[in-house]
């Protein structure tokens, strides 16, 4: 167990924040520091082809120990974290046999980690628990999934009794600002099919995810002395507030679950003159999706009709759901779910409410779904996570490497 902790505290200690607004690759410096370090620890730990490119791509390679052939898979996370919270100085804690109650993370902020209102906390009672101090995130996400990826390579090493073909590693940059797979070299790559493992709590196996947009509407107002602006002023903040609340009010993330899709508006900024807001537009069910982005089209001209077309959309696609590219291999997603079995995991197949690299990768030939890598809480100061599912997801990592072998020899 302490070789895992040591591991995962030595990754989360570094600040690897990635940041939307940056046009390089890695969109900041400091990613950089643990990308370097991970590839000296792929190659301390014997792994062979280990490369790292000039956007901090990182792959690498565990030959083969059979003497046939076998499909090559491969595995895959992200070193980045998210720009929602602070990630400088990050300031683990370690819950030994957490007992079930409230977790004071910070004593002087008052900041507790409760199953009053975190309900999945009792479901680890008796664990070891990894949290944050209160002041950062903890960076489970996903620097738990590079601990697992790189442990369980290391166990496969030092137990050539083990059998299993080629594996593939990949760790990547700017996965949370939707990047993490804008320079992966799939054809390099070369694998037959890969996971991300990048899911959340024990037990979760996920093969599609979100439909998404993002929009960004800019509304230009005109400023007129308020006693003499009748049929003169053009206000974009009430313009604004006009479009919001023409959304279906229930369908945002706050109100949704499963695999009901979602408006989000995240910014918000405005003046008379110059108002904008900026939205993500979310749903699974492709047909769903498109009367989402429709809807956000229809009340642009309609208000522009009003007010005198002061208001521009600006909507791209992010990604898609990568069920329509995993189902046709859907064995794929039963033999991660058979080493979770085997591993005394109860697989939870579910959507994922979000993205991951594996929709990506998926829709550029690398079918990936997406397996635990055991964080909750994710992209704030209430993240957590137990190191029984780390150690869980590692060893789930190893069967699935076992079992690939098994059903080809």
């Amino acid at each position: 167990m302490q070789h895992i902790i040591d591991r995962f505290l030595k990754y989360v200690k570094i600040d690897t924040q990635s940041d939307p607004k940056s046009k390089t690759t890695p969109s900041t410096e400091k990613q950089w520091h643990l990308a370097d370090l991970l590839v000296e620890e792929l190659l301390e730990i014997g792994m062979e082809e280990v490369s790292i490119d000039n956007n901090a791509y990182i792959t690498a390679t565990l030959p083969s120990n059979l003497n046939i052939e076998v499909p090559t898979i491969g595995f895959i996370s992200h070193f980045d974290t998210s720009p929602d919270f602070t990630a400088t100085n990050v300031n683990p804690q370690i819950i030994e046999n957490y007992d079930g109650k409230d977790i004071v993370l910070n004593p002087h902020e008052n900041i507790i980690l409760s199953p009053d209102y975190f309900e999945d906390l009792l479901q680890y009672k008796g664990q070891t628990l990894i949290t944050t101090d209160g002041t950062t995130l903890l960076g489970a996400d996903d620097k738990a999934g590079i601990t697992e990826i790189i442990t369980a390579m290391e166990y496969l090493i030092n137990h050539p009794e083990i059998k299993h073909g080629k594996i593939r590693v990949g760790f990547t940059p700017d996965e949370e600002i939707g990047r993490g797979a804008h320079h992966f070299d799939v054809e390099k790559f070369d694998a037959d099919w890969a996971y991300t493992m990048d899911g959340s709590q024990i037990g979760e196996l996920e093969f599609e995810n979100f439909n998404a947009a993002s929009a960004k509407v800019v509304i230009k107002g005109k400023s007129v002395h308020p006693g003499y602006a009748k049929n003169k002023m053009v206000n974009a903040i009430s313009i604004a507030s006009e479009f919001l609340e023409i959304l279906p009010p229930e369908e945002t993330p706050q109100n949704t679950e499963g695999r009901e899709g979602f408006f989000h508006v995240h910014h918000i900024q405005g003046s008379i003159e110059h108002a904008e807001f900026e939205l993500i537009v979310r749903d699974h069910d492709k047909d769903h999706f498109e009367k989402r982005k429709q809807l956000l089209r229809n009340i642009t001209d309609k208000l522009n009709s009003i007010h005198g077309n002061c208001i521009t959309l600006e909507l791209k696609d992010q990604y898609f759901n990568m069920r329509e590219k995993v189902e046709p291999v859907y064995h794929i997603v039963e033999i991660a779910k058979e080493a979770m079995e085997a591993m005394r995991v109860t697989p939870i197949i579910k959507p994922i409410r979000g993205g991951t690299d594996g929709s990506q990768l998926s829709y550029m030939g690398l079918p990936c779904p997406n397996i635990f890598a055991g964080g909750h809480n994710f992209h704030g100061k209430y993240e957590y996570i137990p190191v029984e599912s780390m150690i869980k997801a590692t060893e789930v990592i190893i069967k699935i490497c076992e079992l690939v072998a098994k059903k080809t020899v």
